[in-house]
């Protein structure tokens, strides 16, 4: 199999991971709503409530919030400042590029070793409410680490290595309302 061949598979295994990631955050978010809501009316309703729905909530909010952050990443949605990368050339930005993905690999090491130990640490702990370990809680750290891991060394793989466009060497956009590369059409420009 050649580079290119395995490169265009790697891309469509994490582009389907990240789809599954993304109905995960769906899920979750469906969920908490279910839960707060049902909760929210049997208090109002039945002044009674179920103990468990806020717990299971908050759990839920930080696994969507960490899903979420890796979703960000893989589609570098990111917000950032990138008016001094804009202004130096190709080999500039490559370098600013490589420089701050190994700094992010570094960040992802320390999660990953903190969030394993505090998980190691708290699995024989029991949330107060739902009896389950809270190494739920600290494990999402560990997930989080180990998936962006993957999403960064893939990229300094492919920066280190040539497989980037130019203008894939800026990894943030400066503001929301930046539209996302999509591919050139001619259709519209036709005159008819």
């Amino acid at each position: 199999m050649t580079t290119a061949a395995s490169t265009g598979v790697i891309t469509t295994v994490m582009d389907g991971y990240f789809k599954f990631l993304k109905i995960v955050i769906a899920i979750c978010l469906l969920v908490m709503v279910v839960l707060v809501f049902g909760n929210v009316v049997l208090r109002y309703a039945f002044n009674s409530g179920i103990s468990l729905s806020e717990e299971l909530s908050r759990w839920f909010f930080v696994w969507m919030t960490f899903i979420g952050g890796l979703v960000g990443l893989h589609e570098r949605s990111h917000l950032g400042f990138d008016m001094f990368v804009n202004h130096l050339g190709a080999v500039g930005r490559k370098i600013c590029l490589i420089l701050s993905l190994g700094l992010m690999i570094y960040c992802c090491l320390v999660l990953l070793k903190g969030s394993w130990a505090q998980t190691v640490i708290n699995l024989d702990v029991r949330a107060p409410t739902s009896g389950l370990s809270m190494a739920f809680i600290y494990g999402m750290g560990v997930f989080f680490a180990i998936n962006a891991l993957v999403v960064l060394l893939l990229d300094l793989y492919r920066a280190l290595f040539g497989r980037m466009t130019e203008a894939e060497l800026v990894m943030v956009r400066e503001t929301q309302d930046q539209p996302e590369e999509l591919p050139h059409d001619d259709t519209d420009n036709k005159n008819t």
